[in-house]
């Protein structure tokens, strides 16, 4: 990892040590689809976050590693957070909050998983769904490459051409890959993927995770694949941490067909 100079390297810079390049550098001719080696390119790390970057450096770095909403949290959101307080003695009981969670997508309570953030899902997915041959959509946030790695899967990328804009081409993706992770909007290219495009993806013995992480920050979600349930295999995660800058209390969702 090269010294910062101005500012940090965000998360999705260290890609390219993994064979993904970054937008402006000149590649290789690659196919597709590739599997690479072991998650271990030697000095890579698939979770070392930009953060790490700028803890005790210069104050005159900019923090670009951290896409969160700046301002946030709103005072109206930190005052309800700090009246919470007083309940912390009691469990946890998620039922008002998956209701919530139904009632904003029109969907059944039944598909509803609340999860500690996204991370907590990419984990849950890697364990509990027996892939054969699972595939990630690249450029990508990496969390969930490593949570499929951790498990065990060998995992395969498929990596989208800047020169194209990053779209998605379905035809891309393997037919007997069983489990597609792909995130839209895309960290880090920031591509709106098209809701038809990705229900392509879908078909019987797949699992298709679509990460919506950033999903609440376009005016009125027209590419969101939240609220479907006619997607085989379809999971699609949420998350309150970008737009309401919660990304310290884990505060996230999964949607999908409750048999998953």
């Amino acid at each position: 990892m090269p010294t910062p100079t101005r500012t940090s390297t965000p998360m999705s810079a260290e890609i390219p040590a993994a064979g993904i390049p970054a937008a402006g550098t000149p590649t290789r001719e690659t196919p597709a689809c590739e599997t690479p080696a072991d998650s271990a390119v030697p000095g890579f790390d698939l979770r070392h976050h930009g953060d790490a970057e700028v803890r005790g450096a210069d104050a005159g770095l900019t923090d670009l590693a951290v896409n969160v909403r700046a301002g946030t949290p709103p005072r109206w959101l930190k005052d309800r957070i700090a009246a919470s307080l007083d309940g912390l003695a009691a469990y946890p009981d998620g039922r008002a909050a998956r209701a919530a969670v139904a009632a904003c997508h029109g969907v059944p309570e039944g598909r509803v998983l609340l999860t500690a953030g996204a991370a907590e899902a990419f984990v849950l997915i890697a364990r509990a769904l027996p892939a054969r041959r699972p595939v990630v959509v690249h450029p990508q946030f990496t969390e969930p490459e490593a949570a499929l790695r951790d498990a065990g899967h060998t995992v395969e990328r498929v990596l989208l051409d800047e020169r194209d804009g990053f779209r998605l081409d379905p035809a891309a993706v393997p037919d007997d890959a069983d489990l597609v992770v792909v995130g839209n909007p895309t960290n880090p290219t920031s591509v709106l993927h098209p809701a038809a495009v990705l229900a392509e993806l879908a078909r019987p013995g797949r699992t298709l995770v679509v990460d919506e992480a950033f999903m609440d920050a376009v005016p009125g979600e027209p590419a969101s694949l939240a609220s479907r349930t006619d997607v085989p295999g379809l999971v699609v995660l949420r998350s309150l941490t970008k737009t309401w800058g919660l990304a310290g209390l884990r505060i996230g969702y999964v949607l999908a067909d409750p048999g998953i």
